[in-house]
């Protein structure tokens, strides 16, 4: 729970205090917003851990359909730190990603710039102004596979799905500005590039083709708001995220905040009324309500009712969108 010696209004409103340093009073982040605690109190189901054994084992994409906030985008995290696999690389989809945005970027207005400009010192090679994206980061790594969640895959367009499975099915893609410069070299055939990744680390390309060593692990989340090509679902490994139980609340709260007092319980009860009722909810609104309202630390006392009423209000709200 939260420190009893961090004040409820770190913020007044009454202006800057000379003298004072204010910003210190600032509290650690709840523990489900510190990825180390959230992979280590990060609740599993028999059946999701099966989902996940069955993805590692067949090397298909899990995709995981789910309410916001049920803790979907935790999961690669867990899995790539239970396998060693290096932290995971993140692709957070939009209606505007293109699969080009997974597998590389080239700066080739950079490039040109550069190139004019002349200026000593400054790179005009073409493989300083390209950059793998979190796939291609992936398929590019040949120490070990690499985790990659592709956050959202419902947000995209139509055909980004199922171009992503053929990419992961053939394992390999070209990067054209690297694949020209190798064919206008003398050596093409011996020609490898150095290129930046999504990680930051340096990946070796030859003649300025991507070939995979290792399977990647991808783990897929979708919010249910579109529906997918069966292509597409059949290539899957998929899993539905199933409305919380109250007993699978209790054991949320339980891995985050430590033991749940009477009041807790209450407060769990009704919101998994609440989520069998139909409504919108994160499970993290919860945590969120309880984390400061309610527990061990004294900062439940510090709240008067006008307060709590207030934060109810603003942390409990469906997730209608309006």
């Amino acid at each position: 729970m939260r420190e009893t010696d961090v004040p409820w209004r770190i913020f007044t409103g009454d202006g800057p205090t000379d003298g004072t340093e204010p910003w210190r009073n600032l509290p650690d982040p709840p523990p489900w917003r510190q990825r180390a605690t959230a992979i280590t109190s990060f609740v599993l189901t028999d059946d999701l851990v099966d989902a996940v054994n069955t993805a590692l084992h067949l090397r298909r994409p899990l995709l995981l359909t789910g309410a916001p906030g049920s803790g979907k985008s935790t999961l690669v995290s867990l899995i790539a730190a239970e396998l060693g696999l290096d932290d995971p690389l993140n692709w957070h989809i939009t209606s505007r990603s293109t699969l080009q945005d997974g597998l590389y970027q080239y700066d080739a207005l950079g490039r040109l710039h550069a190139t004019q400009a002349g200026t000593v010192g400054i790179s005009t090679h073409v493989e300083d102004f390209v950059t793998l994206g979190p796939l291609g980061t992936a398929l590019a790594c040949k120490e070990k596979p690499r985790a990659v969640l592709i956050d959202e895959i419902d947000k995209s367009d139509f055909d980004l799905p199922g171009d992503l499975l053929n990419i992961l099915e053939e394992g390999e893609f070209d990067i054209p500005p690297l694949v020209r410069d190798a064919r206008a070299s003398q050596e093409s055939d011996d020609v490898t590039f150095k290129v930046r990744g999504n990680d930051r680390a340096t990946y070796t390309v030859p003649t300025g083709v991507v070939r995979r060593t290792h399977w990647p692990v991808i783990v897929m989340t979708s919010n249910g708001e579109r529906a997918f090509p069966a292509p597409f679902l059949r290539r899957c490994v998929r899993f539905e995220m199933s409305t919380p139980t109250e007993l699978f609340l209790l054991q949320v709260v339980e891995g985050y905040l430590g033991n749940v007092t009477e009041q807790d319980r209450a407060m769990i009860t009704a919101f998994a009324q609440r989520l069998v009722g139909g409504e919108r909810l994160a499970i993290d609104q919860l945590l969120n309500y309880l984390y400061l309202v309610t527990g061990e630390s004294d900062m439940d006392a510090r709240l008067d009712e006008t307060v709590r009423t207030r934060l109810e209000s603003t942390l409990l709200e469906e997730l209608s969108g309006k």
